[in-house]
């Protein structure tokens, strides 16, 4: 059990890595898109192509791979206005629901990926299949995180996270 956590902590990290590099990416385009475009006078298409595609993978990829479940960002007006009962329920509904929703569209959405392999993007001739694949690990992280917040709610067992270590808190007590 060990080894395994340690490698999972150790992929964990490559993955904020990968994160950190597109955010670099994206910065350092940003600046050769400036460079170009207001000192050279020779404005370049791919930069823009570049940050756009960075951008989606990074929000992807992130929210898959790298963003905790104690890190997403709620918006929780109803939900801490609810009894510790009433949020295991809406646990177990939005979660059972969102796993729903995805596991859904993922045939579909593979068909589209799978498509798109066709197309290129307009400057750096990526294959669009390239652009739009990160949304497969994606929705299944979403599928993953929703069955395990319908457990949680289910079971009322699982991480218990404080107001003051945390922006949102899931008290079951």
């Amino acid at each position: 059990m060990g080894r395994l956590q340690n490698t999972l902590g150790w992929l964990g990290r490559r993955a904020e890595n990968v994160l950190a590099l597109m955010l670099f990416s994206m910065f350092v385009a940003f600046l050769l898109q400036i460079v170009f475009r207001y000192f050279l006078n020779l404005p370049v298409g791919w930069t823009v192509e570049w940050v756009t595609i960075a951008w989606l993978w990074g929000i992807l990829f992130g929210y898959a791979f790298v963003v905790r479940e104690a890190e997403v960002i709620r918006l929780d007006v109803l939900y801490s206005g609810l009894p510790p009962k009433g949020r295991r329920v809406l646990d177990v509904i939005t979660g059972l629901t969102l796993a729903a929703v995805f596991l859904y569209t993922i045939p579909a959405s593979w068909d589209y990926i799978s498509f798109m392999m066709r197309e290129r993007t307009a400057y750096m001739r990526i294959p669009f299949f390239w652009v739009f694949v990160i949304y497969i690990p994606f929705a299944l992280s979403v599928v993953v995180r929703g069955l395990i917040s319908a457990w949680v709610g289910i079971t009322g067992a699982g991480a218990k996270l404080t107001t003051a270590q945390q922006a949102e808190t899931h008290d079951y007590d």
